[in-house]
């Protein structure tokens, strides 16, 4: 059997069954219907989508052997259901069948319903052309400003008699090569690089020619320890490759690459960036080396110096008399009833009156005549003016702790700050007071 239920592309609403449209007709004797349905054989299949007929034993009652096409069946029966009084097809003279021009109408619109979706689907999915390329504006970019050009500085070459013009980067490294040692931490050798670059570019700023000899005019700086030692570039070049050491002339010049550009300032100008080698556990304020009081030059602990420096304790031995003749007292018998301690007596050869805040000597009274620290330091040649002191028979034994001034950053402090994980930044902010960092090319640039 057929299937009733065939799809089509015309909807036409359902009826109801075949028994049920053959007792709901108004006004038409059943024989009229039986009549008229035996022309649904003849039409051509009509399209629907629901059954017309609950079951198609129901064909069997008017008569029919086989069952006939429900969709022919259904499509006849509902035109006479709908009242028409004309038949919706008619013969033509060849004998072929054609469908009323209404119903063609109404096809073609229903059709075209079903295909508009299809139509916008395939719109929608239509590639996009390709957008012709149009070449974008040309944008100047502004250009970068160009870098500050590093100023020059001229050393005086002390042995040479020589001065040497070079760039301020390259002045750094031949400072740290002289000042510190290279195998120290690189954090503390990169605070040595920023305390030269520091001291160096205070003096440009003021066209500081203080210290130069004669012979010297023309430079800004001597090559030693007046101002800061130095190693020139030739040396560096040539007898540090030489001996082997290009691995730490490279750490130096590193040091250097790494802090470039960078000083301390204190209210905006670059300070006095003092250093000195080892620390007697204190550094020093400025005025009791000094005379001046400087703000950020503040006795500050340094208990690292003590347990790495290798000269932290130093002993030397002076005869009674070479002694007195290197402190100006050769003409001065010492007394009977000195003794060979280190009491304030006043019996004693030496007699401390008072101490610095950072525990130097400050005032000492040496056979009846007094003393400053510092000038018991330099007149004797002692490595720190704390010291104390032991007469041995014709002699007498100096013991000095620490080496240097004492005032800023004590070297092997700072390199001790360095093996506990402190950055350049952190020791030198431990060293000097309220500091802050500045770029050289700003500072020059208002200069």
């Amino acid at each position: 059997m057929k299937d009733p239920y065939r799809q089509i592309k015309v909807v036409i609403e359902p009826v109801g069954t075949f028994a049920e449209s053959l007792t709901s007709r108004e006004g038409q004797p059943q024989a009229s219907v039986e009549r008229h349905l035996k022309l649904v054989p003849h039409l051509r299949t009509a399209m629907i989508t629901t059954p017309l007929f609950s079951d198609a034993a129901e064909l069997p009652q008017l008569g029919y052997s086989a069952p006939v096409p429900a969709s022919r069946q259904a499509a006849r029966f509902r035109l006479r259901r709908w009242g028409a009084t004309k038949r919706w097809w008619r013969p033509r003279s060849s004998g072929k069948w054609r469908l009323h021009p209404a119903v063609v109408a109404a096809g073609a619109l229903l059709a075209l319903a079903l295909l508009l979706p299809v139509l916008v689907v395939m719109t929608r999915h239509q590639p996009t052309p390709p957008t012709p390329d149009i070449a974008a504006p040309v944008v100047e970019q502004p250009s970068a400003p160009a870098e500050a050009e590093e100023p020059q500085v001229s050393v005086y070459l002390t042995k040479k008699g020589q001065i040497e013009t070079l760039p301020l980067e390259e002045y750094v490294t031949g400072v740290i090569a002289a000042e510190m040692p290279a195998d120290f931490e690189f954090e503390a050798l990169k605070a040595q690089a920023i305390a030269a670059r520091t001291f160096i570019v205070r003096r440009l700023m003021a066209d500081d020619k203080s210290g130069v000899p004669v012979e010297g005019t023309g430079a800004l700086v001597t090559d030693t320890v007046n101002h800061q030692a130095y190693i020139s570039k030739d040396t560096l070049e040539k007898e540090w490759k030489q001996k082997g050491k290009e691995a730490q002339l490279e750490k130096l010049i590193r040091a250097t690459q790494t802090s470039r550009n960078m000083v301390m300032t204190y209210q905006g100008k670059p300070i006095t960036a003092s250093f000195f080698s080892t620390s007697n556990g204190y550094t020093e304020n400025s005025e009791e080396y000094w005379t001046e009081a400087i703000p950020y030059l503040r006795s500050v602990s340094s208990p690292w110096d003590s347990k790495i420096a290798p000269h932290y304790k130093d002993t030397i031995t002076l005869s009674q008399k070479e002694f007195l003749n290197k402190l100006g007292l050769s003409n001065r018998a010492i007394p009977a009833s000195a003794t060979g301690s280190t009491k304030t007596s006043k019996d004693s050869l030496i007699h401390v009156i008072s101490t610095t805040t950072g525990h130097r000597v400050k005032e000492l009274n040496i056979n009846g005549v007094s003393f400053s620290g510092r000038e018991v330091r330099e007149k004797l040649g002692l490595r720190s003016s704390q010291f104390t002191w032991t007469l041995s028979g014709e002699d007498i034994m100096i013991t000095t702790y620490g080496y240097g001034h004492g005032v800023g950053m004590s070297q092997w402090g700072a390199n001790g700050m360095a093996q506990e994980g402190h950055t350049a930044t952190q020791i030198l902010k431990h060293y000097y007071t309220s500091i802050q960092f500045q770029q050289v090319s700003n500072l020059l640039s208002k200069k």
